[in-house]
């Protein structure tokens, strides 16, 4: 079995409702690469909600996103500048949607002063299906003559024709 390779992810946005869409898709097409396609739908709706939200009732719009894989879980960072936004009031309706939808969820204020909302979502091993390689058609002795393979006259026959070619071409 092959193990998951943690990946991250970070994207600087200044929300206004054009770059609401613009992350999701940024998002989507990161999660498809990360063979996450199963958790692309509630993270990028969750994350979609948030920025809503923050372009709402948030004066400073400057944000962050960032995507954390460890292989089993995904967790998705949602960070403003703004300190007056205050999540407990004008985020409620958003954050109780995040809590149902998600595995878990939290928010922080780091030493700036600026607020972080989090949520995890859950993948199980075999929604990871991996690449299955291709096989070649056919047999390549098939295709291939190696000339060792060939009867001597074959072989002698083959460099005649090939002089009397060029032979001929004077």
């Amino acid at each position: 079995m092959k193990t998951a390779v943690p990946c991250y992810y970070h994207l600087d946005v200044d929300v206004s409702p054009d770059r609401v869409g613009q992350v999701r898709r940024i998002l989507a097409a990161h999660l498809k690469y990360w063979d996450l396609d199963t958790l692309v739908e509630p993270v990028c709706g969750g994350t979609e909600m948030l920025l809503r939200a923050i372009d709402e009732h948030a004066t400073d719009k400057h944000t962050s996103v960032e995507l954390w894989w460890n292989g089993q879980h995904l967790i998705t960072a949602v960070g403003g500048d703004d300190r007056d936004l205050r999540p407990d009031q004008d985020l409620r309706g958003c954050l109780e949607r995040i809590a149902a939808m998600s595995d878990g969820w939290g928010c922080c204020a780091t030493a700036t002063g600026s607020k972080v909302i989090w949520f995890s979502q859950r993948a199980r091993a075999g929604e990871r299906v991996p690449l299955v390689p291709t096989l070649p058609e056919g047999d390549l002795s098939e295709m291939l003559q190696v000339p060792r393979e060939l009867p001597v006259t074959a072989l002698a026959a083959a460099a005649e024709q090939t002089h009397g070619v060029l032979e001929g071409a004077r």
